[in-house]
């Protein structure tokens, strides 16, 4: 079982994956702590992360998906070329945080000690390829966090037998 939980910043991908991770015994990784140095400091400063910038990260990420399962990763996966590259690691599944953008502009706001600063949201929404059907199960990230992990329980149930 590998699971990456995805969004843009703010979505709750760490709290679900995390939620999730420990429903389901798997590790939990927090793609946001597999950032090189570099990467943290841009972002910090407000600079939005190129193609280039994303790929010894994303290599980082695909990496820690291929070590083994059971594991479940919170990460943006914004493109689609960015997943197919974690699903290169195999048996890799997708659940996209949807969430509109003013709840996300008042979640950056509110949360505090993250790197990431609301100036970024709409150079990571312009980024963002939504994911198709075929790609990962859409749920809907403005409810409370227990519906939304009972619906990732129920997306992933009977998928990794």
């Amino acid at each position: 079982m590998r699971v990456v939980v995805m969004g843009v910043s703010g979505c709750g991908k760490s709290t679900l994956a995390a939620g999730l991770a420990q429903a389901l015994d798997a590790r939990f990784v927090d793609a946001d702590d597999l950032h090189p140095a570099a990467n943290v400091a841009r972002m910090a400063r407000g600079e939005a992360l190129s193609d280039a910038d994303r790929a010894p990260w994303l290599d980082r990420v695909a990496q820690v998906l291929a070590e083994g399962a059971p594991v479940v990763v919170a990460c943006s996966a914004l493109k689609r070329a960015y997943r197919d590259r974690l699903r290169a690691a195999g048996g890799v599944r997708f659940l996209y945080l949807a969430v509109p953008r003013a709840e996300l502009a008042a979640r950056m706001q509110a949360r505090t000690g993250h790197f990431m600063p609301p100036a970024l949201l709409d150079s990571q929404l312009a980024t963002l390829e939504v994911p198709e059907t075929d790609e990962a199960v859409t749920l809907d990230g403005t409810r409370p966090p227990a519906q939304v992990l009972a619906a990732a329980m129920a997306a992933v149930s009977g998928r990794f037998s």
